[in-house]
C-alpha cells in the first residue's frame, strides 16, 4: 500500500494566488474581496454625496433668487431734497438704482431649473452660468450700493428742479439682503459645478434617435365599392383603376 505524497509548497502558493491571495500577499495587507467591496461601495458613496449636494443646492438657489428679487424692489437709499426752505423726503429703490441684480437672479433661477434638462458639456455651461449669476449679483450690488444718481433723480422729480440733489443721504439694509441672496446663488452654482454630473437628468424616453422621426409606413388604400360613385372617384384621385379593383 503506497502513501500519497503531501502537496509541495510551490503548489500551495499557486493555489493561494489563483484564489486571489490572502491579506499577507498584498502590499496593503487587504484581501481581494475587500478590494472588490471597496470598489463597489465607492460609486454608491459618490452618488449619496451628489444627492445631498442636490438637496442643498435647490433650496439655496431658490432662496437666493427670492432674496435678490425681494431686496431689489425695496428702498436702498434715502435722503432729503431741499425745496422752499423745507426738506422733502426722497427715496430710491434697488430697481431704480440698478436693474442688473434682479435680471441676474432670474437668469440664475432659470439656470437652476435647466440643469436637469441638459447633459455633459451643456450641464457644465448651465451650472457655470448659475455661479456667475450669483457672483454678478454680489459685485453689482456692492458697486451700486452707494450710488446717488437714482436718489438725485428722485429729488429732481420731487422738487420739479432739474438739477436738484439729495442731501443727508443714507443707505438701508436691503442691499445687504441682495448680497446675501447672491452669495446663496453662488454657493448653489459651485455645488452644481462640483456634483452636477451625478445629478439625474430629464428622461430621454421621447428623444428622437439620430435626430430623425421614425418613418411612417404607408397604409393600404381602402377597398373600392363599385356601387358607390364616391369610392370610384377617390380611386381615380389616387391613380388607381377602379374597374380592376372591382374585378
Amino acid at each position: 500500500m503506497s502513501a500519497v505524497p503531501p502537496p509541495r509548497a510551490e503548489e500551495e502558493a499557486e493555489a493561494a494566488a489563483g484564489a486571489g491571495g490572502t491579506a499577507a500577499d498584498r502590499p496593503d495587507g487587504t484581501a481581494a474581496g475587500e478590494h472588490d467591496g471597496t470598489a463597489a461601495a465607492a460609486p454608491s458613496a459618490a452618488r449619496r454625496t451628489a444627492m445631498r449636494a442636490l438637496a442643498a443646492a435647490l433650496p439655496l438657489g431658490a432662496l437666493g433668487a427670492a432674496l435678490v428679487l425681494l431686496g431689489s424692489g425695496k428702498t436702498w437709499s434715502t435722503g432729503l431734497a431741499e425745496f422752499a426752505g423745507t426738506g422733502l423726503h426722497v427715496r430710491a429703490s434697488g430697481t431704480s438704482t440698478t436693474a442688473l441684480p434682479g435680471a441676474l437672479a432670474l437668469v440664475g433661477l432659470a439656470s437652476l431649473v435647466a440643469v436637469f434638462a441638459v447633459r455633459r458639456a451643456g450641464r457644465y455651461v448651465v451650472t457655470g452660468l448659475l455661479a456667475l449669476s450669483g457672483l454678478g449679483v454680489v459685485v453689482t450690488t456692492l458697486t451700486h450700493r452707494g450710488d446717488r444718481h437714482a436718489l438725485d433723480a428722485a429729488a429732481a422729480g420731487a422738487t420739479g428742479l432739474r438739477h436738484a440733489t439729495a442731501t443727508h443721504t443714507g443707505t438701508t439694509a436691503w442691499p445687504l439682503v441682495v448680497v446675501a441672496g447672491g452669495v446663496l446663488l453662488l454657493l448653489a452654482g459651485l455645488l452644481a459645478l462640483r456634483y452636477g454630473r451625478h445629478w439625474p437628468a430629464m428622461s430621454s424616453r421621447y428623444d428622437r434617435k439620430n435626430g430623425k422621426a421614425p418613418a411612417r409606413r404607408p397604409s393600404a388604400p381602402p377597398p373600392v365599392d363599385p356601387d358607390r360613385a364616391e369610392d370610384l372617384w377617390k380611386a381615380l384621385d389616387r391613380g388607381e383603376d377602379p374597374t380592376q379593383s372591382a374585378d
